[in-house]
């Protein structure tokens, strides 16, 4: 039987902030800060606006780089963890906060934002080939689901490759099947043939085929 690491209270402090980070719902919170009286989902809705909606998802961000930068700064010396772990600990609670925020009886969000703000400050080359890889994929098929699914898979891809620590080979793994979950609907539909393509994509490929 292969034995249970013992975690500091500090280590389990650190990715229970973490979570309770990604629990806040950015757009609950601006909605709030911008109208006292919109404290739902439905009256947040009605606030929405090309500002409102780049504020929301850069607290979102945010907050997932906030976890990881917190845990990076605090995680005790001489744990039975590197560092490193505890930043993708953490992070990855954030995001789990995003998916299932215990404030809003765990009906939250995509996890595409808060995954972005965790790679931001703990691996921003893996940022980096994501977003180029799901533009890739966005633009030659229009099928956005899909581009955030095969772009998280290049990042565990390159991890993998690059011979990356664990914390970080499985924050990957851990992305690419939290996207999938979150996609899976849109994965369905382009499986049936009844995914909706993003009209630019198709007239690129029109011309493409020229």
């Amino acid at each position: 039987m292969l034995p249970v690491p013992a975690f500091s209270p500090l280590t389990l402090l650190l990715i229970a902030a973490g979570y309770l980070l990604g629990s806040l719902s950015g757009e609950r919170v601006l909605a709030r800060l911008r109208s006292p009286a919109a404290g739902s989902a439905g009256a947040a809705s009605g606030l929405q606006g090309r500002r409102f909606t780049a504020a929301r998802l850069a607290f979102d961000i945010g907050k997932g780089a906030l976890a990881a930068w917190l845990a990076l700064r605090h995680a005790p010396v001489g744990d039975a963890l590197s560092v490193t772990a505890h930043g993708y600990l953490a992070a990855f609670a954030a995001v789990l906060g995003h998916v299932w925020p215990i404030w809003h009886r765990f009906r939250g969000g995509a996890p595409t934002p808060a995954l972005v703000g965790g790679l931001l400050v703990l691996w921003p080359v893996g940022l980096a080939a994501w977003l180029i890889a799901g533009l890739l994929v966005w633009l030659l098929s229009g099928y956005a689901g899909l581009a955030f699914v095969l772009g998280a898979l290049c990042v565990l891809l390159l991890a993998w490759w690059g011979g990356s620590d664990p914390p970080r080979l499985w924050f990957a793994v851990g992305a690419v099947l939290l996207l999938a979950l979150a996609q899976r609907q849109h994965l369905w539909r382009l499986w049936s043939g009844t995914e909706p393509q993003f009209a630019r994509a198709r007239r690129l490929l029109r011309w493409r085929r020229r």
